[in-house]
C-alpha cells in the first residue's frame, strides 16, 4: 500500500519534471528524439535526451491503430504512465487532436495526461485534410489547459504541413493561429512543414513562445534550427520509421535469402536488457 508520504514524494517528483520541462525550452533549442514504446524511450534518455517525446504515429502503430484520431484514449494514456514511470526525465506526449469529440474530451484527456506523470503535451489542429475552424480549436485549448494546469502544451499549427491555402499567406496564416492558441493558454506553438532557416527565423521572431520545428533529412543541423530562433527540435516518426525499416529488411532478407546481415547492427541483448533495471 502506497503511503502518505510516498505518494507526496511521487508529487514533488512529477513537479519537479513538469517545472523542469517548461524551463528546458530557454534558451534551447530543447532536442527531442522521438520515442514511440517504453524501450525506445528508455534508449532515447540513455543517449542523453534531456526530456523524451512520443510520436502519435509511433504510439498508434505499436498498439496496433493508425495514426489519425484512431487509437483508444485508454490504450495511448497507459503508454504514456508506463513511459513516464520508466525514465527520469519529463515526458511530453503527442495526443493527436485531443482524443477527445469535444472541448470536455479534451479537458478528460489533459487531466489523465497529467496524472500519468507527463509534463506536457502536444495538441494538432489538423482535421482531416484540412484545419479545424480557429475558435474550435481555441477552445480545445482552453479544455486542455483547464483539465491540465501544470501541462507545456505544445499547440501545433499545420498550415504548413498539409499545405493549406496560397503559399505567400501560409505565414501569416500560421501567425494567426499562434496568437488565438497562446491567448487560449498554449505554452509553446509547434510549426511542423518548415525548416528553410528564413521562414523559422519569421516564425520565431513574431511568434511570443517557444517555437518548435520538425526536422529530418534535408533540413538544417540543430546548431542552425536553433540560431534561426527554434527553441524545440523534434523528429517526429523518424526513429521509429527507422527501426521499422531495419525490421522489414531483415525480415526480407531472411526469408528470401536465408541470411543475416541486416540485423548485424542490432543492439546487443545485455545492453537493451540492462535498460530495464
Amino acid at each position: 500500500m502506497t503511503s502518505a508520504t510516498d505518494r507526496s514524494a511521487t508529487d514533488r517528483s512529477a513537479t519537479d519534471r513538469t517545472a523542469l520541462f517548461h524551463a528546458l525550452h530557454a534558451p534551447g533549442p530543447l532536442v527531442l528524439p522521438n520515442a514511440w514504446d517504453v524501450a525506445s524511450a528508455l534508449i532515447v534518455e540513455a543517449a542523453g535526451a534531456k526530456a523524451v517525446a512520443t510520436t502519435s504515429a509511433g504510439v498508434a502503430w505499436s498498439l496496433g491503430a493508425p495514426d489519425g484520431d484512431a487509437l483508444d484514449r485508454d490504450l495511448a494514456i497507459g503508454l504514456v504512465a508506463r513511459i513516464a514511470a520508466a525514465v527520469g526525465v519529463p515526458v511530453t506526449a503527442d495526443i493527436e487532436s485531443g482524443f477527445g469529440e469535444d472541448a470536455a474530451g479534451v479537458a478528460e484527456t489533459a487531466k489523465a495526461v497529467e496524472e500519468a506523470g507527463a509534463s506536457g503535451v502536444n495538441i494538432e489542429d489538423g482535421q482531416g485534410a484540412a484545419l479545424r475552424d480557429v475558435q474550435e480549436q481555441r477552445e480545445r485549448l482552453q479544455a486542455a489547459r483547464e483539465g491540465g494546469p501544470t501541462l507545456y502544451i505544445n499547440a501545433r499549427v499545420d498550415v504548413f504541413l498539409r499545405g493549406i491555402g496560397e503559399p505567400k499567406e501560409r505565414l501569416r496564416h500560421a501567425l494567426d493561429r499562434a496568437r488565438v492558441y497562446l491567448e487560449a493558454g498554449a505554452s509553446g506553438i509547434f510549426v511542423p512543414g518548415v525548416t528553410d532557416l528564413e521562414t523559422v527565423e519569421l516564425l520565431a521572431r513574431n511568434i511570443n513562445a517557444p517555437l518548435n520545428v520538425l526536422a529530418g533529412p534535408g533540413a538544417p543541423a540543430v546548431r542552425e534550427l536553433g540560431t534561426a530562433g527554434a527553441a524545440r527540435i523534434s523528429v517526429g516518426t523518424a526513429l521509429a520509421s527507422a527501426a521499422y525499416a531495419t525490421a522489414k529488411k531483415a525480415a526480407e532478407e531472411l526469408l528470401a535469402k536465408g541470411t543475416y546481415d541486416s540485423t548485424g547492427e542490432g543492439l546487443g541483448y545485455g545492453e537493451l536488457n540492462a535498460l530495464f533495471r
